[in-house]
């Protein structure tokens, strides 16, 4: 769905930014030096390439990733992404805000350099005048951004292909048993790959599934309940009576989507008293939290993560108001949907005010946390080690959800879940939700990314580094390449002894 804020392009746009993509890959040469490739090149037992890294999601976080690898001499990575090419992540699917939470001063994928920024891209298309006018990105063109920003770099992304499994690999030819075997499905055709690391870099759902609640998903025809992330057919709601459970951002942005889409009526409901008015999120946007997050004690960080679960925060500005000034919009609050039924031509929710009459439901219920849920990860699921196995916190904070989140490591790798066990699992990295008790509520989001990205490429190129320790030595000392060239014989040639006197010998 197009946002009715997409800003439109100044003449000349694209030029403008072939332009600013032509100075952002000059800058970047400039600065880059060492960019010699040190990770040597392996292949698995049958010759196929091994990766140095392997990206699991070509979102924004997967190229920010893997354009700061490179930028590191880290070349040999590859992106997948089962989405169809320039469809990845939510921003043009599921996601119908007409703009991104987050400040438009957001950075982190620009790697320093102004002209990779987002401000400048939407600057040489829109114009100053239309960055001035907004405070927050439209989301139609992040998405266009991050288009450009993968084509500027020509980042490697392989698309419609999913990722079934992650486990431990065989041999490379070298003799390293030290490989990751990602199996994939592409267009039907199974593949299994072999990286020395991998990233799962797959977002708010990368730690579970988007579910309709089990009590209203059993009561109703599959084609009057929808999960918010679905790709729904508001056209089938024209002059419909639709209920929304939820005040998260999604809430808001389907109800508009419902009302613009012709719907008679949305009813939006949700548990609490009132909505939040507070973000705790911009409180922790700072520089010092986001950088050391991941060296506070383990009671800090679950007490901050109980904090975020109790109060969470507010609906974005932009669709609140949207949906607060549109007919037919009504919101309750302590509202919450205590039983959901079918009469066999409408929908009839139980409420504490009440009954409450739909044709059609949408659930804003958010992400419901399973790793068993997500192929990727049915391997290494059970072999990770949990918040449960770590720490216990006092029975007044025990949260069985928190405490099945994966216990990641600095640098966001995971850890055995037996010690001294399963050792592999600790080159699979977890840059997702999954890491939102280890690294903080949102150090994997875009508002994260600047001090994130960092942390996650430190520790891989100090795995790919240290993967060397056994070789560095016998090669550097068969490090022969020539950096003075002089003829044969030249010292000689050179030399003068007539400078010298004997030397007296002592009696």
């Amino acid at each position: 769905m197009a946002s009715p804020t997409a800003p439109v392009p100044l003449p000349g746009a694209d030029l403008a930014c072939a332009a600013l993509a032509a100075l952002a890959r000059a800058e970047l040469a400039s600065l880059a030096y060492p960019d010699r490739a040190w990770v040597p090149p392996a292949f698995g037992p049958s010759g196929q390439v091994v990766h140095d890294v392997l990206v699991v999601g070509g979102g924004q976080s997967g190229l920010g990733l893997c354009a700061a690898l490179r930028a590191q001499g880290v070349r040999n990575v590859l992106v997948v992404d089962r989405a169809p090419s320039g469809q990845e992540g939510v921003w043009d699917t599921f996601a119908r805000m007409p703009e991104l939470r987050t400040p438009k001063a957001l950075n982190g994928l620009d790697l320093g350099l102004p002209t990779l920024s987002v401000q400048r891209w939407y600057t040489a298309r829109f114009g100053e005048g239309a960055w001035s006018a907004i405070d927050r990105i439209p989301r139609t063109a992040w998405m266009d951004y991050l288009r450009w920003y993968r084509a500027t770099l020509q980042l490697p992304v392989e698309n419609d292909c999913e990722v079934t499994d992650v486990r431990q690999g065989l041999r490379s030819t070298d003799g390293d048993g030290r490989l990751l075997a990602v199996d994939t499905v592409r267009h039907g055709q199974r593949q299994t790959r072999l990286a020395r690391l991998v990233v799962l870099a797959t977002g708010t759902d990368g730690a579970g599934a988007w579910r309709v609640p089990a009590f209203i998903a059993d009561a109703l025809p599959a084609d009057r309940r929808h999960h918010s992330s679905d790709l729904i057919d508001f056209g089938a709601m024209r002059g419909r009576r639709v209920a929304i459970l939820g005040h998260g951002a999604s809430a808001f942005d389907n109800a508009v989507a419902a009302l613009r889409a012709g719907a008679a009526s949305v009813d939006l409901c949700f548990r609490r008293a009132a909505l939040p008015r507070v973000n705790p999120h911009r409180h922790i946007e700072t520089a010092g939290l986001m950088t050391h997050y991941a060296r506070l004690g383990d009671t800090t960080r679950w007490q901050v993560a109980r904090h975020f679960r109790r109060v969470d925060q507010p609906p974005p500005r932009g669709s609140f108001h949207l949906a607060l000034s549109m007919p037919g919009f009504a919101m309750h609050a302590g509202c919450g949907w205590n039983a959901v039924r079918w009469t066999g031509c409408e929908v009839a929710i139980d409420t504490p005010r009440g009954r409450l009459l739909a044709d059609h439901v949408i659930c804003a219920t958010g992400q419901q946390f399973d790793l068993a849920a997500r192929p990727e990860l049915r391997t290494l699921g059970p072999a990770v080690a949990r918040w449960s196995d770590r720490y216990t916190p006092p029975a007044s904070e025990a949260d069985a959800g928190l405490a099945a989140h994966p216990y990641l490591g600095e640098h966001y790798e995971f850890l055995p879940r037996r010690p001294g066990g399963d050792d592999w699992v600790a080159r699979v990295f977890a840059f997702n939700s999954a890491s939102f008790v280890s690294h903080g509520p949102h150090s994997t989001s875009i508002s994260g990314h600047k001090h994130a990205l960092p942390r996650l490429v430190r520790g891989l190129t100090q795995r790919l580094f240290l993967d060397q320790e056994a070789t560095l030595v016998d090669e550097l000392r068969r490090y022969d390449e020539t950096d003075l060239v002089l003829p044969p014989g030249f010292e000689t040639a050179v030399a003068q002894p007539h400078r010298f006197a004997p030397v007296e010998v002592a009696a």
